[in-house]
């Protein structure tokens, strides 16, 4: 509940306001954000998401994470969006790539997740050319 709070008061505060709540049925079920890059990497932005696990299987996160891409792209004039699953994570690898993302690589040993030691998938969307 503390790290709930802590993310909520974050999210509510933050400017611009880059994370969302997911809302189906009119009841918040999950949430989508953005961490915009800056310098050298200020045309990018990674983006996370989770889902209730109550409303898994119909398409929602694929919708939210379409209209977030779009809404991202065009607030911020942003040329690239990426994310980095586990790659034993297979709802979120294929969320991402009905959603329009395109795997580039797995990054390995990557992350630590309850005390293991985890490979990341690294897909992009990315609005082309970037030349």
């Amino acid at each position: 509940m503390e790290e709930a709070q802590r993310w909520l008061a974050r999210a509510v505060s933050s400017e611009p306001e880059t994370d969302f709540a997911i809302v189906f049925g009119g009841e918040a079920v999950g949430g989508i954000g953005f961490t915009l890059g800056s310098d050298v990497e200020r045309l990018s932005a990674e983006v996370g998401y989770w889902l209730g696990e109550g409303v898994w299987g119909r398409g929602i996160t694929t919708a939210a994470l379409r209209v977030a891409t779009r809404w991202a792209v065009e607030t911020f004039a942003l040329r690239r969006i990426f994310a980095v699953p586990f790659s034993d994570n297979i709802g979120s690898t294929r969320v991402l790539e009905k959603a329009g993302f395109v795997k580039e690589g797995v990054m390995r040993c990557a992350a630590v997740k309850d005390g293991q030691i985890k490979d990341q998938v690294l897909y992009a969307f990315v609005i082309a050319p970037c030349r």
